[in-house]
């Protein structure tokens, strides 16, 4: 099992089943540009080699969240900064429907800075 695959299979469920959708949503978005690489021991998601997106934990919150590259110059009403500098983080709430046209459009907005 390589390092990304690995990643996932720990989750426990729903976290695993809705990040594994996320993650394919993200890839399927722009196949040709898109890909996936394991840093910091987490799943990072690049645009033309160059940082777009990452998966992590929030132990502030209790629950998962997906961070955005130029996060900063992003304006959306659900990103939070909490003292990043180039990152803001959408927290996933996964007893909700995911804001899967939200997380796509912000992936296009982050895209445009590159």
């Amino acid at each position: 099992m390589n390092p990304i695959q690995e990643y996932f299979y720990r989750l426990n469920e729903p976290a695993r089943s809705t990040l594994l959708f996320l993650r394919k949503k993200i890839l399927e978005s722009d196949a040709e540009n898109i890909t996936e690489t394991f840093s910091f021991r987490l799943p990072f998601f690049k645009y033309k080699k160059k940082m777009l997106c990452y998966f992590n934990f929030s132990k502030k919150h209790k629950c998962y969240y997906i961070s955005f590259y130029h996060g900063d110059r992003l304006d959306h009403p659900q990103l939070l900064q909490e003292g990043r500098k180039k990152f803001k983080i959408l927290l996933i709430d996964l007893d909700e429907d995911l804001p899967l046209d939200v997380i796509l459009n912000l992936i296009d907005e982050v895209k445009k800075f590159y």
